[in-house]
């Protein structure tokens, strides 16, 4: 469970729209006219499969039958503020963005149970304030990673300078056990510098385009729909 300084945050329950630029690249030659070609027709179907408002934002929609299957079942006396969103809930609106690319939305609650304005605004502001916490989480771990590709490639510059240094003295090369020793420090410090670097430009990405999913998905509006309960036949 999130704590709940990370919870009782007060956001307004008209979230703000975010603007979405779409830029157009060079086309340089006919393999990647084929290519983009292709590439927009499969972003096309995959469109083709969401709504859209009068505005043109895609609509991704949450189909449930009461507010309480948004949530988390392991605090059933907490708040909606306070509880954790559904998991399922949670990967599907995520996988829903991704899928949809720079391409503006707008999240749809379809319930059957009839719902207040109070109530609308609670649930409103805890997808807000959930998915902001989750990029505070992705923010926290980048962090994380910047301080271990720094002390990585701190050390691994500080072995390289050892290593340069004792392969400089002619007392170290004309022994067996030294050269064996300034040897294993160049070894160790390539290995850090390449841990440093590998850490850095690997995971980085990732989690910087996960932060911007998770902003994203603050930013958007939510919209309610009642949907009628079908009868059971």
């Amino acid at each position: 469970m999130a704590p709940d300084t990370d919870r009782r945050s007060t956001a307004s329950c008209d979230l703000p729209r975010e603007g979405v630029h779409v830029g157009a690249g060079a086309v340089s030659s006919r393999s990647e006219v084929a290519l983009g070609g292709r590439a927009f027709g499969t972003k096309r179907r995959i469109l083709e499969r969401y709504s859209r408002t009068d505005d043109g934002r895609v609509v991704i929609d949450i189909a449930a039958g009461r507010i309480a299957d948004l949530y988390d079942d392991f605090d059933k006396h907490a708040s909606y503020l306070k509880k954790e969103l559904d998991q399922e809930l949670v990967d599907y609106i995520i996988d829903s963005v991704r899928e949809i690319g720079r391409e503006p939305f707008l999240v749809q609650l379809s319930l059957a149970a009839p719902m207040d304005a109070a109530v609308v605004c609670r649930v409103q502001t805890s997808l807000h304030n959930y998915f902001l916490y989750l990029r505070e989480l992705e923010a926290r771990e980048m962090r994380r990673l910047l301080r271990t590709s720094v002390i990585l490639f701190v050390a691994g510059a500080a072995l390289l300078t050892a290593s340069v240094w004792m392969n400089s003295l002619p007392a170290v090369r004309d022994v067996v056990l030294g050269s064996v020793i300034a040897e294993g420090l160049t070894i160790a410090a390539w290995v850090s510098l390449w841990e440093a670097l590998a850490m850095f430009l690997v995971n980085w990405a990732p989690h910087r385009r996960l932060i911007g999913t998770y902003e994203r998905i603050a930013k958007a509006d939510v919209r309610f729909q009642e949907v009628p309960h079908e009868p059971e036949s």
